[in-house]
């Protein structure tokens, strides 16, 4: 009874999961050790954002040690285009169920050249948007074929910037195949960018599969600025409707992600991240 109430998360009675950029910084210096820290959090499932270079056997075991499943990793359509026979290969030695395209990539590359990534992001037209998603139907072809899934994560650009009042959200998601590629909503980079989650879910809810929770504070915010990042019992985004929103969406792994912690060391505010969801009552 006690390792199922620490094992899933409320209120969409899933295992709870980390989003494992929350713990960028631990990694590289002690990637076993860590991993026992965020399962003694009570986290179940992991999402990857690198994996540092360790061979995918090491990882695997390093998962089991842990009481972890990896169950997704994120790459860059960059990644995707130039390595993805490799990253399929290693996918399959970890054990993941999906491979996760984590940002666009431009057409011409030499237009990003010198540019930030944020400033790259914003320079990315709608007819490189469409190019995208033509390529995300390619590779989720060929993932498929390997047993994996797609899926695609989005940040804030896709929602705040419109080009003839098209979000390049939209053009992801009506271009991609439902059959080929999976939406793994960033409930936190919705709101920033100035869009719905609620919306979305509710509208297309057959199209997202992984949920990304996270907390901003946004009181005296302006478009355009760093949001300032919290603990999930802090901020301003309202969780009881986009949870309602959810409960109506295919929604099958859900990962905390804190992008900073301004307030409490990592590993405290992750505690504090844990317990928050495997409380929340909507």
């Amino acid at each position: 009874m006690l390792e199922s109430r620490w094992a899933w998360a409320n209120p969409l009675g899933l295992p709870l999961g980390l989003q494992l950029y929350s713990v960028r910084e631990f990694l590289p210096n002690d990637y076993a050790g860590t991993l026992q820290q965020v399962g003694a959090m009570g986290f179940k499932e992991v999402e990857a954002a690198g994996f540092f270079q360790h061979p995918a056997g090491n990882v695997k075991q390093a998962m089991d040690a842990a009481g972890l499943r990896c169950v997704s990793a994120h790459y860059s359509m960059t990644e995707l285009l130039g390595h993805l026979e490799q990253i399929i290969d290693y996918a399959q030695g970890v054990g993941l169920e999906t491979i996760v395209c984590s940002s666009p990539k431009m057409r011409d590359p030499s237009r990003a050249k010198g540019l930030s990534w944020n400033a790259t992001m914003e320079a990315v037209p709608l007819d490189d948007w469409k190019w995208n998603a033509e390529q995300l139907n390619s590779v989720g072809a060929q993932v498929q074929q390997a047993g994996l899934k797609l899926g695609y994560h989005n940040h804030f650009v896709e929602f705040h910037r419109k080009e003839g009042g098209v979000r390049p959200y939209d053009v992801i998601l009506h271009t991609t195949d439902p059959k080929l590629v999976t939406m793994e909503m960033d409930v936190g980079w919705v709101v920033v960018g100035g869009g719905s989650p609620e919306e979305y879910l509710t509208k297309y809810p057959s199209r997202f599969t992984m949920l990304h929770v996270k907390q901003f504070k946004l009181k005296g915010w302006k478009p355009g600025q760093e949001p300032v990042s919290t603990e999930m019992n802090q901020g301003s985004l309202d969780y009881k409707r986009i949870f309602a929103a959810a409960k109506k969406a295919h929604i099958r792994h859900i990962f905390v992600e804190q992008e900073a912690f301004p307030d409490m060391a990592a590993m405290q505010a992750l505690k504090v991240d844990a317990q928050w969801l495997k409380q929340f009552r909507g």
